[in-house]
Order: C-alpha cells, then sequence, then structure tokens
C-alpha cells in the first residue's frame, strides 16, 4: 500500500488542490497559504466587477436579486445590503453539526475557486477565509440546507456569515463560541461584503465535494483492508488460493480485480493453513471467498472513476456569474452537483456490496456445516458460550443498512426557488449517507477480521501465513484470544478502531515489505 507523506502547508492558486492536500487541512489541521499570483488575478477580476457596478444595466449577482428574484434592479446603494442578506438569510440550515473535517474541507475548496480569480472577489475576502481557516475557526454548519444546486447554500452560507462576524463556531480548541469572538480572539477584523461577495461565497460544490475526496481516501485504505480480510478468512476455513492465480485474472482484464487478486495472494502465500495437493483438496470455494477479487476489484474500479470525477471537479471554478478568462461576466450552470451526487451514490452502492460479502464470509466461520472442523460459533464450548454469534448479528444489522443507504439520492428532485430551480441533485445528502456507509462498512470489515484471527487461533498447532500472524497478533494487542464467552463490545470496538487508524493494513503491509512485495 502507497502512504504518501501529508502536507503540512497548501499553497492555493496554483494548480488545484490535490486529494492529500484536502485531507491535511480537514483532518491534519495544514495552513494554507494564498499564491500572490492568485491574488492579483483576484484583482485583476474585481476591476471588471467594480465597473460592472456603476453600470446601469442589470448584471446577476452585482446589481440584481437572486434565484427567482434576479429580475428585479437593486439600487447601489443597496447593494451591499444585498450580500449581507444573501448570507444571512441563506444560512437557514438545521439539524446537528455537521462534522469538523467536513466543514474544513467545504472551507478550502471554496477559497480554491476564489484563488482561480474568476469569482470577481476582492483579495481580502480570499485572505480572510484563509486567515480562519489558518486559525482553527470552524463554523457551526447544520446537517440539512442544501439540495445540491445552486451549489451547498445553506453549509456555505453558514461559513460566509463567520467571516462577517455573525453566527457561531468552534474554536481551535473545540469550544462553542459566538463568531464575533472568535475573530477578535484571533486579530481577524470581520468582513464587509460588497458587490457579488456574498454570492460568491455561498454558490458552489464545495461541501458536497469535500465529503467526496474525504470518501474516497477511505475507502481506497478500505478496499484493501477488507482484501486482507478476505484472505485471512480464505486462510482461516482453510480454503484454496489456486483462483486467485494471475494467469486467471488475466483473462478478465479489470485493473481492480487485478490488484485485489495479487494483495490475496501476497497475504496468502506460503500458508500451512490452507487447503494443498499434499493434504486434502477442496475442488472450489464458496462464492464469498472465491470471487472475493471480482467483487473488491469492482469496487476499486469505481472508486478510480469516483477519483476521475473528483479530480476534474477539484480543478473547476464553480459560481455564477462567472468571470470568464477574456474578461466576461456570464452566468452559468455550472454549480449543478449532478457529476458529484452520481459518483457519491455509485460509492454506497459499491460499499453496501462489499460490506455484504464480508459478512457473508463471517457467517460462514460460524456454522460446523460450513467452517471445516472448527467449533459451532467459533464458541468455548457451544451452548454454554456463543461465541461470535452475535457479532455476526451486529454485522447484519448493519449491512441492512448499508443496502437502505445504497438507495440513490440523485435521483430525487425536490423544485425549489418559486421554480427557478425547477431540478436539484441532491448531492450533499448522498454524500452525508456516504459518510454513514463508510462507517458501517469499517465495523464490518473489523468483525470478519476479528473472527478469521479468533478462527486462526483455533486451528492451532496449524499456523497461517507470515501477514496474518502479524495481524492477529496486532489484534491481540487490544483483544485477548478464544476463551470463555466475555464482554464482546470492547473487542470490537477496539478491532474497529485498529482498521479506522490503519494499524492493522500497517502490520500487513509491513510483513509484505520485508518480503519485498506491497499491498496495493
Amino acid at each position: 500500500m502507497n502512504h504518501v507523506m501529508k502536507p503540512t502547508s497548501v499553497l492555493l492558486g496554483v494548480g488545484s488542490p490535490s486529494f492529500s492536500e484536502v485531507v491535511a487541512v480537514a483532518r491534519e489541521g495544514a495552513r494554507i497559504e494564498l499564491d500572490p499570483e492568485a491574488l492579483a488575478a483576484m484583482a485583476e477580476s474585481r476591476a471588471i466587477i467594480e465597473a460592472l457596478a456603476s453600470d446601469s444595466a442589470p448584471h446577476y449577482g452585482i446589481s440584481t436579486g437572486f434565484g427567482a428574484l434576479a429580475s428585479k434592479q437593486i439600487p447601489v446603494e443597496r447593494r451591499a445590503q444585498l450580500q449581507r442578506s444573501l448570507v444571512r438569510s441563506h444560512a437557514a440550515g438545521s439539524g446537528p453539526e455537521v462534522e469538523r473535517e467536513v466543514v474544513r474541507a467545504l472551507m478550502l475548496l471554496r477559497l480554491s475557486t476564489l484563488a482561480t480569480g474568476r469569482t470577481g472577489v476582492r483579495p481580502v475576502v480570499a485572505e480572510t477565509y484563509a486567515a480562519v481557516l489558518n486559525a482553527g475557526i470552524t463554523p457551526v454548519v447544520m446537517e440539512y440546507g442544501s439540495l445540491g444546486c445552486s451549489g451547498d447554500l445553506a453549509p456555505l452560507a453558514h461559513c460566509a456569515l463567520a467571516l462577517l462576524g455573525e453566527g457561531e463556531v468552534r474554536d481551535a480548541d473545540g469550544v462553542l463560541t459566538p463568531a464575533s469572538a472568535a475573530l477578535a480572539e484571533a486579530g481577524i477584523e470581520p468582513l464587509v461584503l460588497r458587490e457579488k461577495e456574498g454570492l460568491a461565497l455561498i454558490n458552489g460544490t464545495d461541501g458536497m465535494l469535500g465529503m467526496l475526496v474525504l470518501a474516497i481516501h477511505d475507502l481506497r485504505a478500505l478496499v484493501t483492508t477488507a482484501d486482507l480480510a478476505a484472505a485471512m478468512s480464505v486462510e482461516g476455513l482453510r480454503g484454496t488460493d489456486a483462483v486467485f492465480a494471475s494467469d486467471l485474472q488475466e483473462l478478465r482484464p479489470h485493473p481492480g480485480q487485478r490488484d485485489s487478486a495479487a494483495n490475496m495472494r501476497v497475504v496468502l502465500s506460503g500458508s500451512p493453513m490452507l487447503s494443498h495437493p499434499d493434504g486434502f483438496t477442496r475442488v472450489q470455494d464458496a462464492y464469498s471467498l472465491r470471487c472475493a477479487p471480482q467483487v473488491h476489484g469492482a469496487v476499486r474500479d469505481t472508486i478510480d472513476h469516483a477519483a476521475a470525477v473528483a479530480t476534474r471537479e477539484l480543478a473547476s471554478a464553480v459560481d455564477n456569474p462567472v468571470v470568464t478568462l477574456d474578461g466576461r461576466v456570464e452566468s452559468n450552470g455550472n454549480f449543478h452537483g449532478a457529476p458529484v451526487g452520481y459518483v457519491l451514490d455509485f460509492l454506497a452502492i459499491v460499499t453496501a456490496d462489499l460490506a455484504s460479502m464480508s459478512e457473508r464470509r463471517t457467517d460462514r466461520f460460524l456454522d460446523v456445516a460450513r467452517n471445516h472442523g472448527l467449533n459451532a460459533f467459533l464458541a468455548d464450548d457451544p451452548g454454554v458460550d456463543s461465541g461470535h454469534m452475535i457479532a455476526q448479528y451486529t454485522q447484519a444489522g448493519i449491512v441492512s443498512e448499508l443496502k437502505r443507504l445504497a438507495n440513490p439520492a440523485s435521483v430525487d428532485s425536490i423544485p425549489s426557488s418559486a421554480m427557478q430551480e425547477d431540478h436539484v441533485s441532491m448531492g450533499w445528502s448522498a454524500a452525508r449517507k456516504l459518510r454513514r456507509s463508510i462507517d458501517g462498512v469499517t465495523r464490518v470489515i473489523a468483525i470478519e477480521l476479528l473472527t478469521s484471527a479468533r478462527a486462526m487461533d483455533l486451528r492451532k498447532p496449524i499456523e497461517p501465513a507470515a501477514v496474518s500472524a502479524a495481524v492477529v497478533a496486532k489484534l491481540r494487542e487490544t483483544t485477548p484470544g478464544p476463551a470463555t464467552d466475555r464482554y464482546l463490545a470492547p473487542e470490537i470496538a477496539a478491532a474497529v478502531a485498529a482498521v479506522r487508524n490503519g494499524s492493522l493494513l500497517a502490520a500487513a503491509a509491513s510483513v509484505v515489505s520485508e518480503a519485498g512485495g506491497v499491498l496495493v
């Protein structure tokens, strides 16, 4: 598995932010710097907006109202109020607070668009935005408020409101405080908006895109962890690795399938626990074991497709109206979230299926008719003990929910703004449910790893391959081996934490690396 050094600072204005830079700002608090060329480009496009602001002709977002009110021209003396009113009225979110990492990713991506110089805002707007992020100030954004069209309006408006010194934020220590107090403490002057600036601050797909980038980052690690779990299940169930041979995979040349099969071969290499010709031989295993590379590989290919969409979106300047490279100010529809919403929904589908296959492998360990010589439910004394019986129930409950979450949000549309915005993407909703799906699949894979490790311990004195042994040893640092029944929830929680923080994958990768191989 490739490990990328996390950047400690991100320069905006030269190209677009990378996935690792988004993750570093969102999760690691990396600082943001604005390229002087970006500030110059912003000043240049601002001059165009200033010229139009004094024009007698109506210009959307500069001298008119918004949405269904776009036909109403606003007098010069009320245009600053127009921008303030836009931000205040659109900061209409409701529900639980959105996670800090999501808000920071959203803000970084809005700032990235501002830094392109295509939105027509003054450089001070971007400088203030960057200062708020660098101070660790996180505006309070609520769960509901975005339809994923005309941008993630309410979430972005709550962030813009904080720049004005209004609304509530979390400071660097996570304490809820008025925005005015947090800005004062950080020495940041509240922003006074001018023509078009309020609109430019709220008109983008940044929330759904930020969540997409974070999801891709997490899913890349999870699908490799799922390869590891599947291999350990094949091993613990004394299956065969013959079906993962490279020449068989080449007969169906999907790149994701190739990579997942390669991972499973590396993990299973030299395992005494497998079915071998010189011992007992299994002609073929069940689909959940035999077809793991095909399913996991399709997940990988879907992630790659989503990453291609996200890469294009990261390189975009989403605003309406936009200042073109030749100096025109044009209305457009680039704020529609359909491209992002579709792949968010696609990822929820494959996440559910990845978890479903993992749960099926776990279930095989618990059934004496299918686990090839292990105790029922891997219990110490079946009947007195229940072993991992209910751990599989937990998996099943999660998988059932993931199937419900796989129902696409992007096929829905509720018209808004007096039918001016008569088709919306629901991309924000797609992103929110995908985050829950990723949490669920993390838990399902963790339970599979916990179960396969227990099965391997129960097969002693037969030993697993070196990679699996390293993973079991890592798990045993926080979860004891097989014994009579004990309080199981903390052990599941420890396994979930080990999947989430990557320590199990790192233990496997270390052994593979020592042997001159690599997990992808």
